[in-house]
């Protein structure tokens, strides 16, 4: 099988974007809910890493998306764009405040 990066969706409106611009690289990349267990994505096979999609909310609302947190354990490398790397960033212990310049996206 082809190697694979896994999406996964926590809102951005540029999901399908990302996928693309990997597959355009030759890598195999599919989009997944957010909420995706590592079971699931270890079943899959050949996932090499897995990136966190930005969204609209923030980690501090009540009902924010979150990922497994198993799969911060499992070995596989992530990259978190906008929202998911504030997720990762809170997630693991860390504080994310607002930036004094606001901007879009």
């Amino acid at each position: 099988m082809a190697d694979k990066i896994i999406v996964l969706d926590f809102g951005s409106q540029y999901n399908q974007l990302i996928a693309r611009r990997i597959r355009e690289f030759g890598v195999y990349s599919e989009l997944h809910p957010g909420d995706m267990t590592l079971a699931e994505i270890v079943a899959m096979q050949d996932v090499k890493g897995i990136i966190f999609s930005g969204g609209p909310n923030s980690v501090y609302e009540k009902d924010a998306p979150k990922c497994d947190p198993a799969i911060f354990t499992s070995g596989l490398p992530i990259l978190g764009i906008c929202y998911g790397m504030q997720m990762t960033h809170f997630m693991n212990g860390g504080n994310v405040t607002p930036s004094d310049k606001k901007e879009y996206g």
